[in-house]
């Protein structure tokens, strides 16, 4: 790949990052943050690769990886946090429309 597609491809991924912090800052609920946050991480991800690939060096791939797993486990951390906590979503009038889990067993 050629370094001038790389570093067009830094600067691309550097304004979704901004795009993409302003995102987060705009955002009205918690699912949204949870979704921006995600987008964001993706998007350190792909700075990583890149910079992984310019500098030749290869733990930035490490790290990327490392990163790639640590956002899974939080974004599904997040998600069952909002849904334990059933907090309203953005479309959500009131009461959820599937069964609540309370975690008693239902004899």
């Amino acid at each position: 790949m050629p370094v001038i597609v790389a570093t067009a491809g830094l600067v691309w991924a550097t304004l979704l990052l901004a795009g993409g912090g302003l995102v987060l800052l705009r955002a009205r609920d918690d699912l949204q943050r949870i979704v921006a946050l995600d987008l964001l991480v993706a998007v350190v991800i792909s700075l990583l690769a890149l910079l992984s690939y310019l500098r030749g060096v290869s733990w930035y791939l490490d790290a990327a990886l490392a990163l790639a797993l640590l956002s899974f486990v939080a974004t599904l951390a997040a998600a069952r946090y909002v849904g334990a906590q059933g907090l309203p979503g953005p479309s959500d009038q009131g009461e959820p429309d599937g069964p609540v889990f309370t975690g008693e067993d239902d004899r």
